[in-house]
């Protein structure tokens, strides 16, 4: 949970979110981005850093609500995941 960490640990982790919403947005500019911490049933911390686009079948619901519409699976730009990854690493100051 969110208050079991420490301070340096949260703002290390907004970080890590506001470097993965940035680069989603770049590499796939969506028309608008999702952010969510959940954790339901087992304490713990975890994000989803979803974009959505306007063609997304659940807009204006939430990715994991109830479909508004038929809309096909949009598959990924070529070179996505090596782009995401160098991207991160360049925005978290990590190796490629």
């Amino acid at each position: 949970m969110w208050t079991d960490l420490a301070p340096g640990d949260r703002a290390h982790l907004m970080g890590v979110v506001f470097a993965t919403e940035a680069t989603l947005r770049y590499l796939l500019q969506p028309l608008k981005m999702n952010l969510a911490s959940l954790g339901n049933l087992v304490p713990h911390v975890h994000w989803h850093v979803i974009p959505r686009c306007a063609d997304d079948g659940h807009l204006p619901q939430t990715d994991w609500g109830a479909r508004q519409r038929d809309a096909a699976a949009k598959a990924l730009p070529e070179g996505f995941e090596d782009a995401l990854a160098a991207r991160l690493a360049g925005a978290l100051g990590a190796p490629a």
